[in-house]
């Protein structure tokens, strides 16, 4: 039975690793510690799985010796945990994305070199079914080599505004959601393609959120405006929500609810992305974070033909159907194949997941499904060598941010 302690306590980490590994992997797995820098959302998680809480990260590794580390903590620091991890002799498994920039990048690629620890990322998208069908279809050369790639993602104004209320509003702590959300959509098609980036450039701007409104609030809880704003959420009054982080506020001062018009957002909402892979590929991307529904779709040309694939997360669109794979070849020619709509988070790729990190026995893997340290800085570097080149307006390589 592998021994994991984790370092971050708060939905996530209670939802995606604690209660998993307490009772659906209780066999397999044994959870022996967890650590947080606040000690109320520390000790709320200990108390719901029956867990010693630690507060400090390193005397919890010497005295429960656990075979790994799990990293669940605010990006910014996930570096930190993962390298101290890798240094007592732990393995370390961490959420998305690895890291926030390319220095942090380098630094727990260094660690995991020099201490033969292994690193993974959690990339659950891969798992996802309907990823998964795409994958297959790739893999067998359904529409040969792939040429480009052109990727449309746009989350709504329920799931896209939360990410301006929490603490990735803030570049510094998330490197915004080039780094935080896209990391998932660049492992998607890095793993589709099976290829790695080579250059990328890109657009970004702050539309929709930040200080774009005069009639704005510290946090939703206290607003003057509650009732005519179309951000408010009444976050106090959910349960878990409020022993998770409105009880834990004394610690630390951090807001779940903070005003997505505040001035101190400095993150983009809406991006323009492109990519040349190192066998010439092509990939185009944008993001928005205000739109009416949620999902994707994308376009994959290649030599022998094209593929239509979307999915919807939110909207009438995502109600019911199945989702389907269009192909077409060039003699006029066309097949739709049926993925059947799956259930549980993150359209069951989660638990799929979870199966193969924390189950009783060794899941084959022939389409790559666990991603290492190198598929999390394939991923996450696209998205730190944009933000550079929105910065400087200049198209970034990505060997030169891990070999400066």
């Amino acid at each position: 039975m592998k021994r994991y302690v984790l370092a971050g306590a708060g939905s996530r980490a209670l939802s995606m690793f604690a209660r998993p590994i307490c009772e659906q992997y209780r066999h397999s797995a044994a959870l022996v510690g967890v650590y947080d820098t606040n000690s109320v959302r520390a000790n709320g998680l200990a108390r719901a799985c029956d867990v010693p809480a630690f507060d400090d990260f390193d005397t919890m590794l010497r005295e429960t010796r656990p075979d790994c580390a799990i990293v669940a903590t605010v990006d910014r620091y996930h570096h930190d945990y993962i390298i101290r991890a890798l240094e007592a002799g732990c393995d370390a498994i961490t959420e998305k994305p690895m890291t926030i920039d390319a220095e942090k990048c380098r630094a727990i690629l260094a660690a995991e070199q020099r201490t033969g620890r292994q690193v993974r990322v959690i990339f659950n998208l891969r798992l996802m079914p309907y990823a998964t069908r795409v994958k297959e279809l790739l893999r067998a050369g359904t529409i040969g080599k792939i040429l480009n790639v052109d990727l449309e993602w746009f989350l709504d104004t329920r799931h896209g505004a939360d990410y301006f209320r929490r603490w990735h509003r803030r570049m510094e702590n998330s490197g915004g959601l080039l780094v935080h959300k896209a990391t998932h959509h660049f492992d998607m098609v890095n793993w589709w393609l099976a290829d790695e980036p080579d250059q990328v450039f890109a657009f970004g701007d702050l539309r929709v959120y930040g200080p774009t409104r005069a009639e704005r609030g510290e946090r939703c809880c206290t607003c003057p405006y509650a009732e005519t704003c179309e951000f408010y959420v009444d976050y106090a009054s959910d349960p878990q929500m409020n022993a998770l982080y409105f009880a834990a506020e004394h610690e630390d001062g951090y807001r779940r609810d903070g005003c997505v018009f505040a001035e101190e957002i400095d993150i983009y909402d809406t991006m323009s992305v492109t990519v040349r892979y190192n066998r010439g590929a092509l990939f185009t991307y944008s993001l928005t974070a205000y739109n009416p529904y949620e999902g994707w779709r994308a376009s994959l040309i290649g030599t022998d033909g094209r593929m239509e694939v979307q999915e919807f997360y939110s909207g009438a669109s995502a109600r019911g159907a199945d989702g389907k794979i269009d192909v077409y070849d060039r003699n006029g020619q066309s097949r739709t194949y049926a993925v059947p709509k799956a259930a549980g988070v993150h359209g069951g790729g989660d638990t799929r997941l979870l199966d193969r990190l924390f189950g009783e026995r060794s899941l084959p893997d022939p389409l790559g499904y666990m991603a290492g340290s190198r598929a999390g800085a394939m991923s996450l570097l696209i998205g730190a060598g944009a933000n550079q080149a929105i910065a400087t307006g200049r198209p970034v390589r990505i060997d030169q941010l891990l070999h400066p």
